[in-house]
């Protein structure tokens, strides 16, 4: 059944998931926008960590945003849900092992709850606590981007700085999308041959 189809106050969780640059919080906030078309009551949290862009803001790489509440943790979300119909997570990643549990805390009171995250870190691994909440999902969506290099399908995050720390935020400057053929997590740089692009030379 797909999200559109569940009735208004039955709680479910939709996850949706894939590398940098597929477009996660862009579906994300699309969903977002149609709910408040609904006239629903919608509020959007992400981790207090991600100053990438305004700390009031989710911003996705095409540039469009949505303002939103920065959460330090994830149970900080409960505190603040109010009354709202849909709740809308971006970064889910980043927000700790609580998350799976105030998802389904949310969705048991009968809220639509949206969440989008990275699946696997720079270097290929499940990114916790993303494997739980897939497992919990009622719906899925795994998005790909474009490789840098050849122009397949990337399922891969390819790091471009050195750096062992987990986290560590960043865009274009420190990361690429990369098919699994073009992925090397132990290469931490952007030097290979590229597709010349349609109608160059």
């Amino acid at each position: 059944m797909m999200p559109h189809a569940y009735p208004l106050g039955a709680g479910w969780i939709e996850v949706i998931t894939g590398c940098m640059f597929s477009g996660k919080t862009e579906e994300l906030l699309r969903r977002v926008r149609r709910a408040q078309i609904g006239r629903q009551r919608v509020l959007i949290f992400k981790p207090e960590t991600d100053q990438r862009h305004a700390p009031d803001a989710v911003v996705a790489h095409s540039a469009a945003q949505q303002s939103c509440t920065s959460v330090a943790r994830a149970t900080d979300i409960l505190a603040l849900a109010g009354d709202a119909d849909v709740i809308g997570i971006d970064e889910a990643q980043f927000l700790g092992p609580d998350l799976p549990l105030v998802v389904t805390k949310l969705a048991d009171e009968g809220r639509r709850v949206i969440v989008a995250g990275l699946d696997q870190d720079y270097r290929g691994r499940p990114f916790e606590p993303m494997p739980e909440l897939l497992a919990i999902a009622d719906v899925i969506t795994k998005n790909h981007a474009v490789c840098t290099i050849c122009g397949g399908p990337a399922s891969r995050t390819q790091r471009l700085v050195r750096g062992d720390a987990l986290v560590l935020l960043g865009a274009e400057e420190s990361y690429e999308a990369r098919c699994r053929r073009h992925w090397n997590p132990d290469r931490f740089d952007a030097e290979q041959e590229r597709l010349p692009l349609a109608g160059g030379s």
